[in-house]
Formats: C-alpha cells, sequence, structure tokens
C-alpha cells in the first residue's frame, strides 16, 4: 500500500476529528482528487482561483458544485 502525502493524511484526521462518516472521507478524498487532475498538479500548489476555476468548468459541464 502507498504511503499517504503529509496533506492527505492531514485531511484525513482533519475529517476524523470533524467525525466524518468513511463513506463522506472517500467522496471529499475523491473530490480533491478530481480538482488535483484536472489541473495536473498537487492540491498542495493550487488555490482559491484555481478552485473557482474549477467549479465553473463543472457548471459549465452540468455537474453539480455543492457549498
Amino acid at each position: 500500500m502507498a504511503e499517504l502525502s503529509p496533506l492527505r493524511r492531514r485531511m484525513i484526521e482533519d475529517m476524523t476529528v470533524r467525525n466524518l462518516s468513511p463513506a463522506t472521507q472517500r467522496s471529499y478524498i475523491h473530490a480533491v482528487a478530481k480538482f488535483s487532475r484536472y489541473f495536473g498538479r498537487s492540491p498542495e500548489r493550487l488555490g482559491l482561483e484555481d478552485i473557482r476555476t474549477f467549479q465553473v468548468h463543472l457548471v459549465a459541464n452540468g455537474i453539480s458544485c455543492r457549498r
């Protein structure tokens, strides 16, 4: 099994502290992975404007963007 990146480990710890269900955690991790793949960069290197750009992309393609 691959070792978790520090960012993913931190994300999982934060979601666990918030008492999110395992299914919700998997969903959030999947969403971050899609976001990262869209830009071809680690989420550590993406910022607020990238989030907005990705949300616009999702809406333009008929994909729901929850807030």
